[in-house]
Formats: structure tokens, C-alpha cells, sequence
């Protein structure tokens, strides 16, 4: 997965490492914490013997980018990268898979991440399959809390009634974005009811 969050970024502008991992922040938002930048370069490495990157000159980066790049970083986060025609054509790839493993954390919002690129038959079969992936975790702590509530400890309890709250928020947030792509439109016009999920711990009534 970070493989096609590289690719996607690197497919925008070419960039200096430094940059890159800021928008990795930026562009994965919440789903940030799925990627371990001890990882980054690493698979910068893996990504140039691939052939689907390469570096770049620092010219090929706009000047005020640069000049945001604090003194003390290292070498490497100086580094500019930038995507080859390969590269290109391996993030067409992996945008176009929507087997099961896109249904789950992280991949899910990785994935989401780059819709804007991605076809809609393509989002379609992604978002019906995290639908059901999330109804069923949502069938699961239902059973949980009708099988066992009076066994567990007022603390399991409420992260459990949490975990339910938040995966019955998620679902309706899917039925909103699979009604919004069927008709053709684009998510925040004409939807202003749509909630993205949240993981941040809320309290339950």
C-alpha cells in the first residue's frame, strides 16, 4: 500500500523526500498511522531498482518547495524523486485492483485516497466491499453485546458499544458515497448529509 501512496504522489510532481513524507501526511489524513515511515525509504529503494522511480535533478522541483525544506535535514530527505513511465503504468495497476485485500485498514483508505484517479466501476466494487467488510464487524459486536454485555467490565463495555457506534456511522457513510457514484455525482455536492468515519473515541449516550 505504500507503494501505490508513493506512486500516486510521485505521479502529481516530482518531489524532494522531505516533501514527500508531508504529503503522505496530508494526502492519507487519518489513515496516516498505517504507514511506518521507518518503511519510507526502504521502499523508495525497492521502488527505484523496480524502475518505477527515479531521481530526479533538483530543478525539476519548484523553488519555494525547496525552500521549505529545514537546514538540518538529512540527505536523503533532500533527494529529489520523481515517477518513470514504468511507474506510471505500475499505479494505473494497482489502482485497478479491488480484490478483497482493498476492503480493509489501511489499504481501504489508501485506496480511497486516490479515487479521484480511479475509474468508478473500479471505486464501486471497492466501496461494496468495505460495505460488507464493515457489516460484518458490525454484526460481530452486535452479537458480542447481546451474548456477554453483563459479563464485561464497564470500560470493555463502552469500547465495544464505541466499536459498534463507529462501524454503524461507517455504513452509513458508504450507503451515501455507493448512492453518490450509481448517480453520478460527486461526493460533498449534493450529499451534504455524508459523515466520513471517525477514529477518534467519542463518548456514548
Amino acid at each position: 500500500m505504500l507503494e501505490l501512496a508513493i506512486l500516486g504522489i510521485l505521479h502529481e510532481s516530482p518531489m524532494h523526500g522531505y516533501e514527500l513524507r508531508k504529503q503522505l501526511t496530508t494526502k492519507l489524513g487519518a489513515f496516516r498511522a498505517a504507514i511506518s515511515y521507518g518503511s519510507l525509504y526502504p521502499t523508495l529503494r525497492r521502488l527505484q531498482s523496480e524502475g518505477w522511480i527515479s531521481e530526479g535533478s533538483p530543478e525539476a522541483v519548484a523553488p519555494e518547495v525547496t525552500a521549505e525544506i529545514p537546514v538540518m535535514t538529512s540527505r536523503r530527505g533532500r533527494i529529489v524523486y520523481k515517477i518513470t513511465a514504468e511507474g506510471k503504468e505500475r499505479f494505473q495497476e494497482l489502482l485497478a485492483q479491488a480484490g478483497p485485500e482493498t476492503y480493509d485498514d489501511p489499504a481501504f483508505g489508501i485506496h480511497f485516497a486516490f479515487f479521484a484517479r480511479t475509474d468508478q466501476q473500479t471505486r464501486l466494487r471497492i466501496l461494496e466491499g468495505r460495505r460488507r467488510r464493515v457489516e460484518e464487524r458490525r454484526e460481530g459486536l452486535r452479537d458480542v453485546l447481546a451474548r456477554a454485555a453483563e459479563r464485561l467490565d464497564a470500560y470493555t463495555l463502552e469500547l465495544q458499544r464505541h466499536g459498534l457506534d463507529s462501524a454503524e456511522r461507517e455504513v452509513r457513510w458508504l450507503e451515501e458515497l455507493i448512492a453518490t457514484e450509481r448517480s453520478g455525482q460527486t461526493p460533498g455536492r449534493g450529499t451534504p448529509d455524508v459523515v466520513p468515519p471517525s477514529d477518534t473515541p467519542e463518548r456514548s449516550g
